[in-house]
């Protein structure tokens, strides 16, 4: 064989490596069309809205301005978590603070801390930079903004808890569902546009998401300068929901990670 021949032989090799690592972890096929369905949904959604919603595009600007640093307290909350949780994996410090006398909750609750600081400064560095750029200032909402804050957080959050729970489950493998969780509900949460401009049947779904009453309650408040108590009331209530089954199925599965000796093999 010519040396062109070998070269195609170790090529081909090394791709037929990740044929077989990607066709061993369903997390990594999922990822290859996840990406691609979301955004198509998600933009066609808002396409959807300004077609059938012309008049709203005077005030759309601010509206979209504040609901993405909104989505992004969210985002932030549930990302900062994940990475913070990761890093321990990484470092392979996982098993040995689980093995030491430091107690579970005391670690997520110093995730939290972690994520909640990492949360304020990367969104409070984007509120300055829209009143900068934009002359949009999400402070405008006033008390709400800490409501809605304190929300989105505890969603972002639940989230965080159960990614983490699916890597301990599934390994390193199941990491890229830390970055797609997040997204999933984004179409769903009413973020851009009404949760009425979902198809039927996925609206009463969508009801079921914590964010999509509060980005419904932002609408009000900027449309009908009206704040709906009863939106806060359902994103509470939801929550509550959320964090007990995000906390439920962390500890399920770190009691069966270490009954199979998991968090020792997790690692780089």
């Amino acid at each position: 064989m010519n040396t062109v021949s070998h070269s195609l032989v170790r090529i081909w090799g090394l791709a037929l490596r990740h044929y077989f690592l990607i066709r061993g972890s369903w997390p990594r096929i999922l990822e290859l069309v996840y990406w691609p369905a979301l955004q198509m949904t998600l933009w066609g959604f808002i396409t959807i809205f300004f077609e059938t919603h012309s008049s709203w595009l005077a005030q759309a600007g601010g509206i979209l301005i504040t609901a993405i640093l909104l989505w992004d307290i969210m985002f932030r909350s549930q990302l900062s978590f994940f990475l913070s949780f990761l890093e321990e994996i990484w470092s392979r410090n996982l098993g040995h603070i689980f093995v030491s006398p430091i107690r579970p909750f005391e670690i997520i609750a110093a995730l939290l801390m972690v994520s909640l600081i990492r949360t304020l400064v990367g969104v409070g560095a984007a509120a300055l930079l829209a009143i900068f750029i934009f002359d949009v200032s999400i402070f405008s909402l006033g008390a709400p903004l800490a409501l809605f804050f304190l929300n989105l957080t505890l969603m972002g959050w639940s989230l965080g808890l159960i990614v983490s729970a699916l890597v301990l489950r599934f390994g390193q493998g199941a990491e890229s569902l830390g970055w797609a969780a997040i997204f999933l509900v984004q179409p769903i949460s009413g973020v851009f546009y009404p949760i009425s401009v979902l198809p039927e049947w996925l609206q009463p779904i969508a009801r079921l998401i914590p964010a999509s009453h509060i980005f419904e309650g932002l609408r009000f408040i900027f449309i009908e300068q009206t704040f709906r108590i009863d939106l806060l009331v359902n994103a509470f209530s939801l929550n509550l929901v959320f964090v007990l089954l995000s906390l439920t199925t962390f500890f399920v599965i770190l009691r069966y990670a270490r009954i199979h000796g998991q968090l020792l093999q997790m690692g780089e």
